[in-house]
């Protein structure tokens, strides 16, 4: 059973700390991430990959606010000779994902975003009936009550879980319509239209599984040979759909 290693200081870094301890897994959590004033990259990387590797954890998840800063972390816990999970949304280049996801691969690593929703039941069921989703439609609404305390702008810190649901189940359906936001009435829907009928509804406010610790279990599976599919490549992807959804006007 692996342990982890929690890097931020937040309340998510503290919700996820103790998620993996209930799972009996051991948990260390580095709160001194950010880069010091005056210190290097190499400076940074060397003291965040020395202070993961003291703790003998074999995943370093990631939980701070998107940005640059994140590569930076990757890297570092690569160079500990860690699995990585990165929380979304990926704001990474095509070039930067493809270069972090090279260097994993040689180091026989594997770097996984956290888009939890994907590992629900019914949305795995869904993708063995529609995918690649020729002649789909795709739509999803994502409001949360509470106001935005990340300066993530809604359509980035939400959409990018239903268009992961789109690039994962049907992704050459094309987008019905999609809306995101902050403070508004709590609504999490996504679905699916073909030949003008509805084929599949995902509410994902309202479910009882242990999505999180699914999640878990797919990438602690993945360390023993088992395929798993959210990778860089797969959030670059994801970043590119939302890139052009916004681009055409959507948000």
């Amino acid at each position: 059973m692996p342990a982890y290693v929690i890097l931020g200081r937040g309340q998510w870094a503290q919700r996820i700390r103790s998620i993996i301890a209930a799972e009996g897994h051991g948990v260390s959590l580095i709160e001194e991430t950010r880069q010091q004033q005056a210190e290097a990259n190499e400076q940074c990387l060397e003291r965040i990959a020395n202070a993961i590797q003291r703790t003998g954890a074999g995943i370093a998840w990631i939980c701070t606010a998107p940005g640059l800063h994140v590569h930076l972390m990757i890297e570092a816990a690569l160079e500990a000779g860690a699995h990585v999970i990165v929380e979304k949304p990926w704001y990474g280049s095509e070039e930067e994902s493809r270069r972090l996801q090279t260097l994993a691969s040689s180091r026989g690593r594997i770097i996984a975003l956290h888009f939890e929703y994907l590992v629900l039941k019914e949305v795995e069921e869904c993708k063995s009936v529609l995918y690649p989703g020729e002649g789909c439609r795709f739509g999803g609404r994502f409001f949360l009550s509470r106001p935005d305390h990340t300066g993530i702008p809604a359509i980035d810190n939400l959409g990018c879980h239903l268009f992961s649901i789109r690039e994962y189940v049907a992704p050459a359906s094309t987008i019905s319509g999609m809306v995101c936001g902050y403070q508004q009435p709590d609504e999490r829907l996504a679905w699916f239209d073909r030949g003008g009928e509805r084929v599949a509804t995902f509410d994902l406010l309202r479910h009882n599984q242990r999505i999180i610790q699914v999640f878990m279990q797919k990438v602690e599976a993945a360390l023993d040979g088992a395929a798993f599919p959210f990778d860089l490549n797969f959030a670059s992807r994801v970043a590119r759909e939302l890139e052009k959804f916004k681009k055409r006007g959507g948000a």
